[in-house]
């Protein structure tokens, strides 16, 4: 059953860390059934990440192999028609991988249920600042910012952007915990392994334009 849930979350300064305002939130969710609409979205995404591009040969595809090793009777070993046998050194293979194409399709609204339960399942552990402008965007800036709304990076984190060029992402990229993504590349295995979530309030805004619309 799908049921709209509202919270509130403070935005954040900058500067300081003190809370600027509040903005509510509403979404649409899964309530019977979130696990398994998660759990939906995240085989989905699994599936596209893998290729299935792995080949070996068979028998009949390794070179060689077309005389027989040695006569039927009279030699006291055992009978072979091929040194390409599966039972042979460079032989072909029996059961091998062979590319394959996989599919598990996910309508784009179970995808977006899938992601508006799982935000509000994080609803917690979601800080919301009112822009990312942290003066020269330095590592050490950011980790000041983070101790002042009470936060470090032990945790995994996720940063989401709303701009590829966010010069933020200079700051972050040589904490080995941290993860930035940007609003339009949102997905479930990015939230589902984080623990602390950071977004600016322009993100907070498309996350609710592009992903909160039925």
């Amino acid at each position: 059953m799908v049921t709209k849930k509202t919270f509130d979350l403070n935005i954040l300064n900058v500067t300081d860390g003190t809370v600027k305002k509040s903005q509510a939130l509403a979404l649409n969710i899964s309530e019977d059934n979130a696990n398994y609409i998660i759990h939906r979205a995240l085989k989905h995404q699994n599936v596209l990440a893998h290729q299935y591009t792995s080949s070996s040969k068979t028998r009949s595809e390794v070179r060689g192999g077309g005389r027989k090793p040695w006569k039927q009777k009279g030699t006291g070993r055992a009978r072979a028609g091929s040194n390409r046998s599966p039972l042979w050194k460079g032989g072909g293979v029996i059961f091998g991988p062979k590319p394959k194409t996989m599919q598990h399709k996910l309508n784009k609204k179970e995808f977006q249920l899938a992601l508006r339960t799982l935000l509000y399942n994080k609803k917690d552990n979601l800080f919301v600042f009112d822009s990312f402008e942290i003066g020269n965007c330095k590592t050490k800036e950011f980790l000041n910012l983070l101790k002042k709304v009470d936060k470090n990076v032990d945790k995994k984190t996720l940063v989401i952007l709303s701009d590829a060029n966010n010069p933020i992402q200079l700051a972050v990229r040589n904490l080995p915990k941290v993860e930035t993504l940007l609003v339009t590349n949102l997905n479930i295995k990015a939230l589902l392994n984080a623990q602390q979530i950071f977004l600016d309030q322009t993100t907070l805004d498309l996350i609710n334009k592009v992903h909160c619309n039925d």
